[in-house]
């Protein structure tokens, strides 16, 4: 039986239709007004709404005036993204610690800073006492992102000191919550695998000496074991995800929210609710259920026509979702190429051989290289299309076993850490709120008493 509170009565149908004739504008009145919808330009420029020092994103170069694309290029805090990863890969170190290290203070730790900070996030990796008990257990749900951003709502509760947004508190605030999001993701998963689908239950407690990554592996697997390229991959994805430039809607949230003076609970929360929707954060897992249907539809996986003609079949809306969209192609920004992508890449190749899923690789390759084809053939597009970091992220997760439900929240497991980068920024040169303008264009009617009214 339906529950009664989600139950759409006539009514509610009713108001609908008022709501989807009355709010309908004219798509002509942005062109007419100069709107740029979504704050991007037709060419998929962002309006430039801000500064910030934390990361920088190159897509394109200036030549006699003209945007050329070029090799997406991503760097946080001044340092190549691709370099940050070919250095504690070599030097066979988890990197996410410190990526965290350099984007919230400026510079990359020595290896003292480093330990000092790894030691000061296992210290905060601890949630109040009863809170799994009381909070997580009490009222699991289907989707982990809500229960993150409720758990992080209760910890408000928990702090005596929660409005206060002086820099020494807010740091405190964003460091334990970059510890903790770990533990409130998958202890969230946990009640609802058992509470919702009747599976056995664990709770590991997180170990002080291991890195994030690890941690979440702990803590996810029954029997906590893992291996060490499953450890350092999932490593290289938190990296990666970890900060991308302000103008991303989540960070943007994170800015806007935070421009308005209220504390670091309500400010992450909102950003989590910005990161849940499926054109954020939530991509990778449509990526994912894109190719379980394409798996099961194209009968030659390497038959480049057939995989051609179910991306055509996509686009013009006929299979799978019928929303027109080849989702991990095409990004607001990247047009060549994401470097997160290129760089996720190799290693989705060594993680595909341990796990002996070399066929499945070679048809995402596929897809990757056939899909802007198709697209240009089909759409009029302004710029290139490439695959972007949710296009592989999902396949990774799919291969170490992490169940589709946590796909989102490890994103914000990650990007936790360029939010608090940015509300410190923002705290730090603090102006004025932010408030962009809009135009309004309804029609002026006059009051009518109520006896009147038809």
């Amino acid at each position: 039986m339906a529950n009664a509170i989600s139950q759409i009565t006539p009514q509610i149908l009713k108001y609908s239709d008022y709501s989807i004739q009355n709010d309908k504008i004219d798509p002509e009145l942005y062109t007419k007004y100069e709107v740029k919808r979504g704050l991007r330009d037709i060419n998929g420029k962002g309006v430039l709404t801000g500064l910030t020092e934390i990361s920088k994103i190159k897509s394109y170069t200036i030549e006699d005036g003209d945007m050329i694309p070029c090799e997406g290029k991503l760097s946080y805090r001044g340092v190549d993204v691709e370099e940050i990863v070919k250095g504690f890969i070599t030097e066979k170190r988890f990197g996410f610690e410190e990526t965290t290290f350099l984007l919230l203070f400026g510079a990359l730790p020595n290896q003292e800073e480093l330990e000092e900070f790894k030691n000061v996030l296992a210290e905060y990796r601890t949630l109040p006492t009863s809170f799994v008990r009381d909070i997580i257990m009490k009222a699991p749900s289907s989707d982990m992102m809500n229960t993150l951003a409720r758990s992080v709502l209760t910890l408000y509760s928990y702090d005596d000191k929660a409005n206060d947004t002086s820099i020494p508190n807010v740091l405190r605030q964003c460091l334990q919550l970059i510890s903790l999001f770990p533990l409130l993701s998958v202890y969230g998963y946990q009640a609802y695998n058992h509470y919702e689908k009747g599976q056995s239950l664990f709770i590991h407690s997180p170990i002080p000496e291991l890195s994030t990554a690890e941690n979440i592996l702990h803590l996810l697997r029954p029997d906590s074991q893992y291996t060490e390229l499953e450890a350092r991959i999932l490593d290289v994805a938190l990296v990666l995800h970890a900060e991308h430039g302000g103008g991303n809607n989540s960070t943007f949230t994170t800015r806007v929210v935070t421009s308005s003076g209220t504390d670091t609970y309500s400010t992450m929360a909102a950003a989590l609710g910005s990161l849940k929707g499926p054109k954020h954060g939530g991509a990778n897992i449509k990526v994912m259920q894109m190719f379980e249907d394409m798996k099961q539809t194209i009968k030659d996986w390497k038959d480049e026509e057939e995989v051609k003609r179910y991306l055509k079949a996509l686009l013009n809306k006929e299979i799978f979702d019928k929303a027109g969209l080849i989702y991990g192609m095409g990004h607001a920004v990247y047009s060549i190429s994401d470097p997160r992508a290129k760089v996720f890449k190799s290693f989705v190749q060594s993680l595909s051989e341990e796990k002996n899923m070399h066929d499945e690789f070679a048809l995402y390759s596929l897809v990757e290289r056939l899909a802007p084809e198709v697209i240009a053939e089909e759409r009029k597009i302004y710029k290139g299309v490439s695959a972007n970091v949710d296009f592989y992220s999902g396949f990774v997760y799919h291969m170490l076993g992490l169940p589709e439900e946590l796909y989102t929240p490890i994103f914000a497991i990650s990007r936790i850490s360029g939010w608090s980068a940015h509300r410190l920024e923002e705290l730090i040169n603090a102006g004025k709120i932010i408030r962009p303008a809009y135009k309004s264009v309804g029609h002026k009617q006059p009051y009518i008493p109520l006896f009147e009214r038809t």
